[in-house]
């Protein structure tokens, strides 16, 4: 299998650049107001990515790309059968990628054993640039099995996997930032791309909130299965889950063990599970 040194020299520094240029805008600019100290949940955040990140280089990203480079020599999957340009054939296989990220993203909520890693995630009581990398080590080792039977299944070659794995990044870092942008920007985006507003309603503590909005890059994932939620101001989002709402748990320890600890219900504290009272509100991307 060949190594692929762009994605060292071109993708790791694009993702860094990108990363301090969402951390500046959303200084700037904040779309919601703070319920932490910034720079606690920076150290937290970063210490828990730190493992996840160790799982992404040193496992997830090889052995995919391993199954990739198998399946370019071999000639399998959906997209190898279609007759169609190289060109088109990556391209198709980039979309369908990000159509299993809808999915599996749908899993990890709705499958008990996948939500207690994946709620590391969710418990951040604010939602910034810093949640996109926020993932326990866990999560990603399960979707290495994942990637690679959809990858195997789709028929994605190394480039297509590589290409997507910035453009997936870089989409996690841009729709969990803090950025306000300008609501019409923000809507125009909209059509195609899952946008800081959109997935601010996915971290909601209202559940039937929380349960909307899966998509990663493309956000009309969501409007083909009628899970798009547009509707909620951002002034109005609690982010979190219910039953994790004290910081002091929220320690870095506390969040590596939490997977193999008893799991919460969705309630807060005094046993009520969180709901909206005012489903009047401004729709917030609606146009």
């Amino acid at each position: 299998m060949p190594s692929y040194p762009l994605f060292d020299i071109m993708g790791g520094p694009l993702l860094a650049a990108l990363f301090l240029l969402l951390l500046w805008r959303e200084t700037r600019r904040p779309l919601r107001a703070r319920a932490q100290s910034r720079w606690r949940r920076l150290v937290i955040n970063g210490a828990v990515s730190a493992s996840a990140a160790l799982v992404l280089r040193l496992l997830l990203i090889p052995v995919v790309l391993w199954v990739a480079w198998e399946v370019e020599r071999r000639g399998f999957g959906l997209v190898r059968v279609l007759p169609v340009p190289p060109l088109v054939q990556g391209a198709l296989a980039f979309v369908l990628l990000d159509y299993s990220m809808y999915g599996w993203h749908w899993l990890n909520h709705r499958v008990p054993f996948l939500w207690r890693f994946h709620n590391v995630h969710h418990t951040d009581l604010d939602l910034d640039v810093s949640t996109a990398f926020r993932f326990h080590f866990g999560e990603l080792l399960l979707s290495v099995a994942q990637r690679s039977l959809v990858v195997a299944l789709i028929g994605a070659g190394p480039i297509a996997v590589l290409v997507f794995e910035v453009a997936l990044e870089a989409a996690t870092a841009f729709h969990h930032s803090n950025w306000r942008l300008p609501l019409g920007l923000e809507r125009a985006l909209n059509r195609v791309l899952v946008t800081p507003r959109m997935h601010g309603i996915h971290h909601s503590i209202v559940r039937r909130e929380t349960d909307s909005n899966w998509s990663v890059i493309f956000s009309f994932w969501d409007r083909l299965h009628k899970t798009a939620r547009l509707d909620v101001p951002q002034e109005a989002i609690t982010v979190g889950v219910p039953g994790y709402r004290k910081p002091e748990e929220l320690t870095v320890f506390g969040l590596l063990a939490l997977p193999f600890r008893r799991q919460r219900p969705w309630q807060l504290p005094d046993g009520t599970e969180p709901e909206r009272k005012n489903e009047g509100d401004r729709l917030s991307l609606a146009p």
